[in-house]
């Protein structure tokens, strides 16, 4: 049997799995805290209301939820607000009440929440960047298909079991094992599109898996919160942490071998692979090179510094988002639902533009190094303004829209970063510079968080992310020098 376009069902599954990969980090930041809406009736007509509802007993709501679970807050600690004539009761609910991690009735009890969340990540950052380093390495030996194998094994089992959780440690220790999975992707894809792409549509190639990460953050929000409302968090991490070892069985079917050794592939597009990988014509053997040989070289650091400062962006939005919708704009827990995917539609549509843009200039006759630093320099250039427009918006919808921008840029750069190590490298060395990419991202990631700790104002926490851009591009130009392969 023979299949046109092997390589683009091979990274639509890789698409796919980047899809699962972001629903499974986002169940713990939107089902941490969130704004529930209830309805406020007269007790007479409490038993006929069938949706949520609270009803006034002295200095109590007893708030009943559609399910039929019931609990009480004090007059003092809800919101309330009026909306097309009727009353609503606003409470707080998620993983950290029920686990007794703050109390609802605490007036510090948001800062809590956000540290609490912010010491969790830091500890599933831990764990991903020593994944990202292990990854790396690891997928240079065992291959992407095995390399991938494991990665969704473990972090697909560790969302399901984070259902188990009693308290913080058991529900950190879940979320490392997440952590040490998840990981592996982001190297591996950069390995995969090295064998899988020519160079000219490398970018474009790593363009589509950004584009998955956003997809992923897009539906994160609306199906998590879905299943969350419907039947709990317990029950909602189980069905997430599923998907991905349900993805395993297609990936085991059709990634069989890489282009130059599978049986599917038609050798018209082998032959088209492998002639445009300039990394062909070095006659060497490929023998993959250490970390110590890897940082020694300058224009590695590109790559390590590049996503040290870039990084922080992305993750401070991804952890915090659906935290800042409902505490700066009191956005319900359906209102963030449908709110927080759309910066990452603009994440999406960057992730891919940024790729066709720099596959675009080559065809025209630039040079990669051209085309790479062209790219990133309009990414960065499109998220800085865009970062000073979100935080002075008054608004959630304004707001949304110039985050969409933030995440477009974003994107729109980090896919062209993220395609230096296999425009630097070939075969097992790639997979290696990029986990020490991310395993740099990693440390600028934990570095941010434990400083937004110190900050309670979140405009200027965001603020201050704009500064790092023009850091991330000074200490790519600075070391990169000509973006071409070395020779060994």
């Amino acid at each position: 049997m023979k299949v046109k376009g092997l390589r683009w069902m091979v990274i639509g599954l890789i698409m796919l799995i980047t899809i699962i990969n972001y629903l499974d980090r986002g169940t713990l930041n939107y089902m941490w805290v969130a704004n529930i809406d209830y309805r406020l009736v007269p007790e007479a007509d409490a038993s006929a209301d069938k949706g949520n509802h609270a009803v006034l007993a002295g200095e109590q709501y007893i708030l009943t939820a559609a399910n039929g679970n019931r609990d009480s807050v004090s007059v003092a600690n809800v919101q309330m607000k009026e909306k097309n004539g009727v009353t609503f009761v606003t409470n707080r609910e998620g993983i950290a009440i029920d686990l007794g991690l703050i109390d609802r009735n605490d007036p510090d009890a948001s800062q809590k929440a956000k540290d609490i969340l912010g010491l969790i990540t830091i500890f599933f950052m831990i764990a991903y960047g020593i994944s990202q380093l292990v990854s790396g390495k690891l997928y240079d030996k065992i291959g992407c298909r095995k390399g991938f194998f494991w990665s969704v094994l473990v972090w697909g089992a560790a969302d399901a079991l984070a259902s188990l959780s009693r308290g913080i440690f058991s529900l950190t220790f879940f979320r490392m094992m997440l952590g040490l999975g998840e990981a592996g992707p982001w190297p591996g894809t950069t390995k995969s599109n090295a064998e899988w792409f020519p160079q000219k549509e490398r970018a474009f190639a790593q363009g589509l898996f950004g584009a998955a990460a956003s997809i992923g953050s897009i539906l994160a929000p609306i199906i998590i919160l879905m299943l969350f409302i419907a039947f709990g968090w317990k029950l909602t991490f189980i069905v997430v942490g599923g998907l991905g070892l349900i993805w395993l069985i297609p990936w085991l079917i059709i990634n069989k071998e890489g282009p130059k050794k599978h049986p599917w592939i038609t050798e018209e597009e082998r032959t088209y692979i492998l002639s445009g990988q300039p990394e062909q014509e070095l006659k060497t053997e490929d023998k993959g090179k250490s970390w110590g040989e890897l940082l020694r070289v300058r224009k590695n650091w590109s790559v390590i510094l590049g996503r040290f400062f870039l990084d922080p962006i992305w993750w401070m939005f991804v952890t915090f988002l659906p935290l800042y919708l409902a505490d700066v704009f009191h956005l319900n827990i359906k209102e963030v639902a449908f709110s927080a995917w759309v910066p990452y539609v603009g994440a999406a549509l960057g992730s891919i533009a940024g790729g066709w843009y720099s596959g675009w200039l080559i065809n025209r006759g630039h040079t990669v190094n051209y085309a790479r630093k062209a790219a990133m320099l309009i990414g960065g250039i499109i998220i800085i303004p865009s970062i000073l427009a979100a935080i002075m918006s008054t608004t959630a919808p304004v707001a949304i829209v110039f985050m969409a921008l933030v995440l477009g840029g974003f994107q729109f750069f980090m896919t062209n970063l993220q395609t230096i190590p296999s425009d630097l490298h070939s075969g097992k060395s790639v997979g290696s510079l990029a986990g020490l990419g991310g395993a740099s991202a990693v440390l600028g990631t934990i570095l941010a968080i434990l400083f937004a700790s110190y900050i309670t104002n979140w405009i200027l926490l965001f603020s201050l992310l704009g500064a790092l851009v023009p850091l991330s591009l000074c200490s790519i130009f600075l070391t990169v020098g000509e973006i071409k392969q070395i020779e060994k």
